[in-house]
Protein backbone atom coordinates (compact mmCIF):
# COMPACT_ATOMS: atom_id res chain seq x y z
CA UNK A 1 0.00 0.00 0.00
CA UNK A 2 1.32 3.35 -0.99
CA UNK A 3 1.34 6.42 1.33
CA UNK A 4 -1.61 8.79 1.78
CA UNK A 5 -0.60 11.94 2.62
CA UNK A 6 -2.39 14.67 4.75
CA UNK A 7 -1.72 18.29 3.29
CA UNK A 8 -3.04 21.31 5.70
CA UNK A 9 -3.28 24.60 4.04
CA UNK A 10 -4.36 23.67 0.50
CA UNK A 11 -6.11 26.59 -0.62
CA UNK A 12 -3.14 28.47 -0.18
CA UNK A 13 -0.24 28.75 -2.83
CA UNK A 14 2.40 26.90 -1.56
CA UNK A 15 0.06 24.14 -0.19
CA UNK A 16 -1.76 23.75 -3.81
CA UNK A 17 1.25 23.58 -5.30
CA UNK A 18 2.88 20.60 -3.04
CA UNK A 19 -0.83 18.54 -3.35
CA UNK A 20 -0.53 18.69 -7.52
CA UNK A 21 3.31 17.66 -7.35
CA UNK A 22 3.66 15.04 -4.40
CA UNK A 23 -0.06 13.34 -5.96
CA UNK A 24 2.68 12.47 -8.99
CA UNK A 25 5.00 10.26 -6.58
CA UNK A 26 4.66 6.83 -7.61
CA UNK A 27 4.85 5.53 -3.56
CA UNK A 28 1.91 8.09 -2.51
CA UNK A 29 -1.44 6.54 -3.12
CA UNK A 30 -3.93 9.26 -1.85
CA UNK A 31 -3.64 13.45 -1.13
CA UNK A 32 -6.01 14.16 1.43
CA UNK A 33 -6.21 18.40 1.36
CA UNK A 34 -7.65 19.79 3.75
CA UNK A 35 -8.87 23.96 4.64
CA UNK A 36 -11.34 25.52 6.35
CA UNK A 37 -11.93 27.37 3.16
CA UNK A 38 -12.49 26.16 -1.03
CA UNK A 39 -9.49 26.58 -2.81
CA UNK A 40 -9.25 28.78 -5.69
CA UNK A 41 -7.17 26.75 -7.91
CA UNK A 42 -7.06 23.30 -8.87
CA UNK A 43 -5.73 20.21 -6.94
CA UNK A 44 -5.49 17.18 -9.03
CA UNK A 45 -7.07 14.03 -7.99
CA UNK A 46 -6.49 15.31 -4.08
CA UNK A 47 -9.78 14.88 -2.22
CA UNK A 48 -10.14 17.95 -1.04
CA UNK A 49 -12.08 18.06 2.74
CA UNK A 50 -13.34 21.42 4.49
CA UNK A 51 -12.35 21.19 7.49
CA UNK A 52 -10.66 23.67 10.21
CA UNK A 53 -7.72 22.65 11.98
CA UNK A 54 -8.94 24.61 14.93
CA UNK A 55 -11.93 22.19 15.92
CA UNK A 56 -11.76 18.36 17.14
CA UNK A 57 -12.95 17.27 13.00
CA UNK A 58 -9.14 16.77 11.93
CA UNK A 59 -9.29 13.92 14.13
CA UNK A 60 -12.25 12.18 12.31
CA UNK A 61 -10.36 13.21 8.82
CA UNK A 62 -7.45 11.55 9.99
CA UNK A 63 -9.07 8.11 11.02
CA UNK A 64 -11.90 8.35 7.94
CA UNK A 65 -8.97 8.19 5.41
CA UNK A 66 -6.10 6.47 6.62
CA UNK A 67 -3.48 9.04 7.12
CA UNK A 68 -0.10 8.06 7.94
CA UNK A 69 1.86 11.29 6.40
CA UNK A 70 0.47 14.54 7.49
CA UNK A 71 2.02 17.91 5.98
CA UNK A 72 1.33 20.85 8.10
CA UNK A 73 1.97 23.84 5.75
CA UNK A 74 -1.23 25.98 7.57
CA UNK A 75 1.18 28.15 9.31
CA UNK A 76 1.61 31.31 8.13
CA UNK A 77 2.18 34.84 8.54
CA UNK A 78 -0.85 36.00 6.38
CA UNK A 79 -4.79 35.88 6.87
CA UNK A 80 -6.82 33.87 4.27
CA UNK A 81 -10.14 35.16 3.01
CA UNK A 82 -10.33 37.91 5.43
CA UNK A 83 -9.28 36.75 8.87
CA UNK A 84 -6.99 39.41 10.68
CA UNK A 85 -4.30 38.75 13.01
CA UNK A 86 -6.02 36.49 15.87
CA UNK A 87 -7.55 34.42 12.97
CA UNK A 88 -4.14 33.95 11.99
CA UNK A 89 -2.94 33.06 15.92
CA UNK A 90 -5.49 30.79 16.19
CA UNK A 91 -4.86 28.93 13.05
CA UNK A 92 -0.96 28.63 13.54
CA UNK A 93 -1.47 27.93 17.50
CA UNK A 94 -4.76 26.41 18.42
CA UNK A 95 -4.63 24.27 14.78
CA UNK A 96 -1.24 22.90 15.75
CA UNK A 97 -2.26 21.99 19.11
CA UNK A 98 -5.64 19.67 17.60
CA UNK A 99 -3.78 18.60 14.52
CA UNK A 100 -1.25 17.27 16.82
CA UNK A 101 -3.87 15.90 19.46
CA UNK A 102 -5.57 13.99 16.61
CA UNK A 103 -2.13 13.10 15.52
CA UNK A 104 -1.67 11.54 18.67
CA UNK A 105 -4.12 9.33 19.20
CA UNK A 106 -3.74 7.98 15.74
CA UNK A 107 -1.81 4.91 15.37
CA UNK A 108 -1.60 4.84 11.71
CA UNK A 109 0.78 7.90 11.85
CA UNK A 110 4.03 7.55 10.82
CA UNK A 111 5.70 10.68 9.35
CA UNK A 112 4.69 14.51 10.24
CA UNK A 113 6.27 17.46 8.39
CA UNK A 114 5.95 20.95 9.73
CA UNK A 115 6.23 24.18 8.09
CA UNK A 116 8.51 26.77 9.93
CA UNK A 117 10.23 29.57 9.88
CA UNK A 118 13.94 31.14 10.76
CA UNK A 119 12.10 33.96 12.48
CA UNK A 120 12.44 31.85 15.15
CA UNK A 121 15.57 33.22 15.63
CA UNK A 122 14.44 36.91 15.90
CA UNK A 123 16.53 39.72 14.76
CA UNK A 124 18.71 41.76 17.41
CA UNK A 125 21.85 43.75 17.55
CA UNK A 126 23.71 41.14 19.03
CA UNK A 127 22.74 37.91 17.19
CA UNK A 128 25.42 35.97 15.67
CA UNK A 129 26.82 35.87 12.26
CA UNK A 130 25.29 32.92 11.17
CA UNK A 131 22.36 30.86 12.74
CA UNK A 132 22.40 27.08 12.90
CA UNK A 133 19.76 24.73 14.15
CA UNK A 134 20.86 24.69 17.85
CA UNK A 135 21.82 28.40 18.48
CA UNK A 136 19.27 30.18 21.06
CA UNK A 137 18.16 33.46 20.06
CA UNK A 138 19.27 36.05 21.86
CA UNK A 139 15.88 37.60 22.05
CA UNK A 140 12.62 35.79 21.74
CA UNK A 141 9.83 37.45 19.62
CA UNK A 142 7.48 38.81 21.12
CA UNK A 143 4.50 38.79 18.73
CA UNK A 144 2.94 38.57 15.63
CA UNK A 145 4.68 35.29 13.14
CA UNK A 146 7.68 34.74 14.70
CA UNK A 147 6.32 34.46 18.40
CA UNK A 148 3.57 31.93 16.52
CA UNK A 149 6.38 29.96 14.95
CA UNK A 150 7.79 29.81 18.43
CA UNK A 151 4.93 28.31 20.05
CA UNK A 152 4.45 26.03 17.27
CA UNK A 153 7.97 24.09 17.58
CA UNK A 154 7.42 23.78 21.18
CA UNK A 155 4.59 22.03 20.72
CA UNK A 156 5.75 19.69 17.89
CA UNK A 157 8.69 18.94 20.27
CA UNK A 158 5.98 18.15 22.90
CA UNK A 159 4.32 15.65 20.30
CA UNK A 160 8.19 14.17 19.67
CA UNK A 161 9.07 13.03 22.85
CA UNK A 162 5.29 11.20 23.34
CA UNK A 163 5.24 9.56 20.34
CA UNK A 164 8.76 8.73 19.31
CA UNK A 165 7.66 6.18 17.09
CA UNK A 166 6.49 9.09 14.63
CA UNK A 167 9.51 10.91 12.43
CA UNK A 168 9.31 14.25 12.79
CA UNK A 169 10.58 17.10 10.71
CA UNK A 170 11.00 20.82 11.30
CA UNK A 171 12.03 22.66 8.11
CA UNK A 172 12.93 26.48 9.13
CA UNK A 173 12.51 28.17 5.84
CA UNK A 174 13.88 31.72 5.17
CA UNK A 175 11.91 34.02 3.37
CA UNK A 176 10.27 31.89 0.23
CA UNK A 177 9.97 34.19 -2.73
CA UNK A 178 8.52 33.83 -5.94
CA UNK A 179 6.25 34.91 -8.98
CA UNK A 180 3.39 34.42 -7.03
CA UNK A 181 4.27 34.37 -3.70
CA UNK A 182 2.32 36.84 -1.41
CA UNK A 183 3.92 37.66 2.13
CA UNK A 184 4.15 40.90 4.28
CA UNK A 185 7.56 41.12 3.17
CA UNK A 186 6.92 41.11 -0.43
CA UNK A 187 3.87 43.89 0.13
CA UNK A 188 6.93 46.03 1.65
CA UNK A 189 9.03 45.23 -1.43
CA UNK A 190 6.09 46.16 -3.84
CA UNK A 191 6.22 49.61 -2.32
CA UNK A 192 7.08 51.85 -4.94
CA UNK A 193 9.60 53.50 -2.52
CA UNK A 194 11.18 51.69 0.49
CA UNK A 195 11.37 53.04 3.94
CA UNK A 196 14.42 51.91 5.12
CA UNK A 197 16.14 52.36 8.97
CA UNK A 198 19.06 54.87 8.99
CA UNK A 199 22.18 53.76 9.45
CA UNK A 200 21.35 49.74 8.92
CA UNK A 201 22.11 47.73 5.67
CA UNK A 202 20.93 44.23 7.00
CA UNK A 203 21.72 40.89 5.37
CA UNK A 204 18.80 38.99 3.93
CA UNK A 205 18.07 35.34 2.91
CA UNK A 206 15.32 34.04 0.63
CA UNK A 207 14.50 30.48 -0.57
CA UNK A 208 12.87 30.38 -4.33
CA UNK A 209 9.45 28.49 -3.97
CA UNK A 210 10.25 25.82 -6.14
CA UNK A 211 12.56 24.35 -3.57
CA UNK A 212 10.30 24.57 -0.94
CA UNK A 213 8.23 22.37 -2.95
CA UNK A 214 11.04 20.06 -3.57
CA UNK A 215 12.19 19.80 0.15
CA UNK A 216 8.84 18.84 1.44
CA UNK A 217 8.75 16.09 -1.06
CA UNK A 218 12.14 15.22 0.48
CA UNK A 219 10.65 14.99 4.10
CA UNK A 220 7.20 14.02 2.99
CA UNK A 221 9.01 9.79 2.28
CA UNK A 222 11.37 7.44 3.66
CA UNK A 223 14.90 9.04 4.07
CA UNK A 224 17.35 8.22 1.04
CA UNK A 225 20.21 5.78 1.71
CA UNK A 226 22.66 7.94 3.87
CA UNK A 227 20.40 10.79 4.71
CA UNK A 228 18.07 11.43 7.59
CA UNK A 229 14.90 13.38 7.14
CA UNK A 230 14.09 13.87 11.08
CA UNK A 231 15.40 16.73 13.09
CA UNK A 232 15.07 20.12 12.42
CA UNK A 233 16.63 22.01 8.93
CA UNK A 234 17.37 25.41 8.30
CA UNK A 235 16.35 25.70 4.41
CA UNK A 236 17.30 28.58 2.78
CA UNK A 237 19.05 29.40 -0.69
CA UNK A 238 23.02 30.06 -1.14
CA UNK A 239 24.64 33.71 -0.28
CA UNK A 240 23.10 36.93 1.39
CA UNK A 241 21.90 39.73 -0.18
CA UNK A 242 21.99 43.78 1.49
CA UNK A 243 18.80 45.61 1.35
CA UNK A 244 20.36 48.15 -0.56
CA UNK A 245 21.09 45.48 -3.23
CA UNK A 246 17.91 44.19 -2.98
CA UNK A 247 16.15 48.16 -3.58
CA UNK A 248 18.57 48.65 -6.61
CA UNK A 249 17.91 45.09 -8.20
CA UNK A 250 13.97 46.39 -7.76
CA UNK A 251 14.27 49.87 -9.50
CA UNK A 252 13.20 51.06 -6.36
CA UNK A 253 14.66 54.08 -4.17
CA UNK A 254 15.01 53.99 -0.52
CA UNK A 255 13.77 56.47 2.29
CA UNK A 256 16.42 56.00 5.02
CA UNK A 257 13.98 57.31 7.80
CA UNK A 258 15.05 57.10 12.09
CA UNK A 259 14.71 54.03 13.83
CA UNK A 260 11.83 55.42 15.98
CA UNK A 261 10.18 57.01 13.39
CA UNK A 262 9.94 53.21 11.48
CA UNK A 263 7.53 52.51 13.71
CA UNK A 264 5.01 55.02 13.16
CA UNK A 265 5.56 54.78 9.11
CA UNK A 266 4.81 50.69 10.03
CA UNK A 267 1.45 51.78 11.98
CA UNK A 268 0.65 53.94 9.31
CA UNK A 269 1.14 51.36 6.71
CA UNK A 270 -0.74 48.40 8.63
CA UNK A 271 -3.63 51.53 9.08
CA UNK A 272 -4.52 51.90 5.55
CA UNK A 273 -4.19 48.60 4.41
CA UNK A 274 -0.94 48.86 2.26
CA UNK A 275 1.38 46.18 4.04
CA UNK A 276 1.90 44.52 7.50
CA UNK A 277 4.77 46.40 8.67
CA UNK A 278 4.83 44.46 11.79
CA UNK A 279 7.56 44.84 14.82
CA UNK A 280 8.99 41.65 13.57
CA UNK A 281 9.53 42.97 10.32
CA UNK A 282 11.02 46.24 11.08
CA UNK A 283 13.13 44.11 13.26
CA UNK A 284 14.83 41.61 10.40
CA UNK A 285 14.94 45.15 8.09
CA UNK A 286 17.17 46.57 10.80
CA UNK A 287 19.52 43.64 12.03
CA UNK A 288 18.97 41.17 8.94
CA UNK A 289 19.07 37.24 9.58
CA UNK A 290 21.74 34.79 8.32
CA UNK A 291 21.49 31.03 8.72
CA UNK A 292 23.52 27.69 8.11
CA UNK A 293 22.19 25.47 6.37
CA UNK A 294 24.87 22.70 6.63
CA UNK A 295 22.86 20.54 8.40
CA UNK A 296 20.14 20.62 5.56
CA UNK A 297 23.05 19.44 2.93
CA UNK A 298 24.94 17.04 5.08
CA UNK A 299 21.90 15.48 7.12
CA UNK A 300 18.61 15.44 5.27
CA UNK A 301 20.30 15.64 1.78
CA UNK A 302 19.36 18.25 0.16
CA UNK A 303 20.55 21.12 -1.73
CA UNK A 304 18.38 24.11 -3.38
CA UNK A 305 18.56 24.66 -6.88
CA UNK A 306 18.24 28.69 -6.33
CA UNK A 307 20.90 30.89 -4.42
CA UNK A 308 19.60 33.78 -2.64
CA UNK A 309 20.35 36.17 -5.69
CA UNK A 310 18.52 33.77 -7.83
CA UNK A 311 15.14 33.39 -6.42
CA UNK A 312 15.48 37.44 -5.87
CA UNK A 313 15.71 37.26 -9.49
CA UNK A 314 13.07 35.28 -10.39
CA UNK A 315 10.83 37.31 -7.92
CA UNK A 316 11.87 41.22 -9.63
CA UNK A 317 10.72 39.20 -12.92
CA UNK A 318 7.29 38.68 -11.89
CA UNK A 319 7.14 41.92 -10.08
CA UNK A 320 7.56 44.29 -13.39
CA UNK A 321 10.31 47.33 -13.40
CA UNK A 322 10.41 49.78 -10.59
CA UNK A 323 10.44 53.44 -10.53
CA UNK A 324 14.03 53.38 -11.76
CA UNK A 325 15.66 51.23 -14.22
CA UNK A 326 18.00 48.97 -12.23
CA UNK A 327 20.32 48.92 -14.98
CA UNK A 328 21.11 52.57 -14.99
CA UNK A 329 20.65 52.75 -10.63
CA UNK A 330 23.54 50.54 -10.94
CA UNK A 331 25.58 52.44 -12.87
CA UNK A 332 24.84 55.86 -11.16
CA UNK A 333 25.91 53.84 -7.86
CA UNK A 334 29.03 53.17 -9.46
CA UNK A 335 29.90 56.03 -10.74
CA UNK A 336 29.21 57.81 -7.46
CA UNK A 337 31.47 55.28 -5.67
CA UNK A 338 34.48 55.77 -8.26
CA UNK A 339 34.26 59.48 -8.18
CA UNK A 340 33.79 59.37 -4.28
CA UNK A 341 36.99 56.96 -3.42
CA UNK A 342 40.46 58.79 -2.59
CA UNK A 343 42.78 59.95 -4.56
CA UNK A 344 46.62 57.74 -5.36
CA UNK A 345 49.20 59.54 -3.14
CA UNK A 346 52.29 60.06 -4.98
CA UNK A 347 55.16 57.94 -3.76
CA UNK A 348 57.52 59.98 -1.83
CA UNK A 349 61.39 59.45 -2.65
CA UNK A 350 63.45 58.03 -0.38
CA UNK A 351 65.49 60.60 1.49
CA UNK A 352 69.46 60.14 1.01
CA UNK A 353 70.63 57.67 3.73
CA UNK A 354 72.72 59.80 6.39
CA UNK A 355 75.81 58.74 7.69
CA UNK A 356 75.64 56.06 10.26
CA UNK A 357 71.97 55.41 9.74
CA UNK A 358 70.45 53.17 7.44
CA UNK A 359 68.29 54.20 4.62
CA UNK A 360 64.08 54.65 5.43
CA UNK A 361 62.54 54.54 2.01
CA UNK A 362 58.97 55.53 2.04
CA UNK A 363 56.45 53.10 0.23
CA UNK A 364 53.84 54.36 -2.25
CA UNK A 365 50.89 54.32 -1.37
CA UNK A 366 48.46 51.97 -3.42
CA UNK A 367 45.35 54.11 -5.12
CA UNK A 368 41.97 52.62 -4.01
CA UNK A 369 40.05 50.62 -6.51
CA UNK A 370 36.10 51.97 -7.56
CA UNK A 371 34.04 49.97 -5.34
CA UNK A 372 30.96 47.44 -7.10
CA UNK A 373 28.01 47.15 -5.08
CA UNK A 374 27.47 43.61 -6.82
CA UNK A 375 23.94 44.93 -7.65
Amino acid sequence: MGKVVLVTGAARHLGGRFVRRIQRDPEVERVIAVDAVDPAHQLGAAAFVRADIRRPEIARVLAEHDVDTVVHLDVTGTALGGGGRTSVKETNVIGTMQLLGACQKSPRISRLVIKSSTSVYGSAPRDPAVFTETTAAKSLPSGGFAKDAVEVEGYVRGFARRRPDVAVCVLRFANILGPRIDSPLTEYLALPVLPTVLGYDPRLQFVHEDDVIDVLRLAAHEPRRATLNSGTFNVAGDGVLLLSQCARRLGRPTVPVLLPAVTWVGTALRTVGITDFAPEQIRLLTHGRVVSTVQTREVLGFAPRYTTAEAFADFVRGRGPGLLPPERLAGVVDRLAARLAPTAVPSVPASPASPGSPASPASPASPVPPVHDGA
